[in-house]
């Protein structure tokens, strides 16, 4: 039905830079809204940005003046703009999306997740 595919994590070094995607795959669907969690070993999930329909952005403190979200909306894309990344940026990424499916009522999709390592 609907499928997130993430992309675009890897190796950077401190003060590096990295562009996440996350896509969106299927038919007759509209995304409510997406966004970004990231899990680092031995920490708690954190969210670190999402976005609604609305236009409503929101950054968690930890990133915020780092990351930025931008949307492909021709493409059912968005993108998580990372920099100035240091070690406590490392973490797995998952994106989600809170997408109807047809006429259903929406729910949450989650993608695979990528990793993202920031060391030197």
């Amino acid at each position: 039905q609907v499928q997130l595919v993430e992309s675009g994590g890897g190796l950077v070094q401190p003060g590096g830079s990295l562009r996440l995607s996350c896509a969106a795959s299927g038919s007759f669907f509209s995304i409510y809204a997406m966004g970004w969690f990231r899990q680092a070993p031995g920490k708690q999930r954190e969210l670190v940005a999402d976005t609604t329909s609305g236009g409503t952005t929101n950054y968690a403190d930890s990133v915020k003046g780092r990351f930025a979200i931008s949307t492909d909306s021709a493409k059912n894309t968005q993108y998580l703009e990372m920099n100035s990344l240091q070690p406590e940026d490392t973490a797995v990424y998952y994106c989600y999306g809170l997408i109807a499916y047809m006429s259903r009522p929406p729910i949450h999709y989650w993608g695979q997740g990528t990793q993202v390592t920031v060391s030197s």
